[in-house]
């Protein structure tokens, strides 16, 4: 049988196969000088890719996926070929996901125990993967790095820049070990501390945050001309344009009624919410307009949620019909 399509490669292997494709890279080392923590110059290790001509140093074979009808052709010019192979990890990932998919989805028909082993499943896995995140991604860079860099760079992390120790690093380790005598009864006072100390740092942060993001940029918009005005020259017009036409008009009409708009807005919603004086009259007309506002951030707001609801759904039954199942191929990847 030849085979030589995405189609015919679907035939013969079925569903839910993932193909990969043997892809060797190299490296050689670079000593460059970069200024350390301390101000000082230190030379450092530097890995780059080779160049055509260039002997690796080290190296290591990438599996990058592929398709089927590349696994196809592959094996039909050369049986024995090991070049693209199926990957049989990937494969058992895509039926687990495959299936816990469905286990969640049974949750539609009622509460049952296989949703509450993909429940479970989820929960455990999205501890266990943070964990090895933050400790590969913050402990081990910003602490054992920060304290023994040569170390971490000799046995945990090849590519560490060690470019000095950093004492420092001693106040979050020891606020961290202190956090530890929560699990102690007679000892959990102790842990209060660092306790106040990381919820108000981060309160502090991120009040100040806020301010500049939220408050300060609002106000700041409550103070922009009602009336823009944009020239074709500062929208990047060519020359006969802004000839013709020196004034952006459709901007200029679409950047007034914006302004327009957020500065009605503000002062209907917060006449809304003033309180001291009986919503009638002008007041009383302001404020409706604050409710239509409202109701309408409200709305936007909803919809919003439940669109991203919706493409979280889409994306699964995409997942499920596309990579596992194979009744549709959008990407051309089987």
């Amino acid at each position: 049988t030849t085979v030589g399509t995405g189609e015919a490669a679907r035939n013969t292997h079925g569903f839910g196969m993932v193909y990969v494709e043997r892809a060797e890279q190299g490296f050689v080392s670079e000593r460059v000088t970069e200024t350390g923590k301390d101000g000082v110059a230190v030379e450092v290790t530097k890995w780059k890719p080779v160049t055509p001509g260039q002997t690796p140093e080290i190296s290591w074979t990438n599996w990058n996926e592929t398709t089927g009808d590349a696994w196809a052709t592959a094996s039909m010019k050369d049986a024995a070929q090991s070049s693209i192979e199926v990957s049989w990890s990937r494969t058992v990932g895509v039926w687990a996901a495959a299936m816990l998919t469905l286990c969640v989805f049974s949750f539609l028909w009622r509460d049952n125990p296989a949703y509450k082993l993909a429940e479970s499943v989820v929960i455990g896995v999205s501890a266990g993967y943070w964990m090895v995140v933050a400790l590969w991604d913050t402990l081990v860079p910003k602490l054992v790095g920060a304290l023994a860099p040569a170390w971490t760079k000799a046995n945990l992390m090849p590519s560490f820049d060690a470019v000095g120790v950093d004492w420092w690093a001693l106040v979050p380790l020891g606020l961290g070990l202190l956090l530890l005598c929560r699990l102690s009864a007679r000892a959990s006072w102790v842990g209060v501390f660092p306790l106040a100390f990381i919820v108000g740092t981060f309160a502090g942060l991120k009040f100040v945050q806020y301010v500049e993001a939220d408050l300060v940029a609002q106000v700041a918009t409550m103070f922009d001309p009602l009336v823009v005005v944009k020239h074709q020259a500062a929208v990047g017009a060519d020359a006969a344009t802004v000839a013709a036409s020196p004034i952006d008009w459709a901007g200029s009409v679409g950047g007034s009624l914006a302004a327009i708009l957020i500065f009605v807005g503000v002062l209907s919603v917060l006449a809304y919410f003033f309180f001291s004086a009986e919503h009638k009259g002008a007041l009383g007309r302001t404020a409706k307009v604050g409710v239509w506002y409202l109701m309408i951030t409200f709305g936007a707001s909803f919809g919003f949620t439940v669109m991203g609801r919706i493409a979280l759904l889409a994306a699964r039954f995409e997942f499920v019909f596309d990579d596992w199942l194979w009744l549709i191929d959008p990407s051309g990847k089987h």
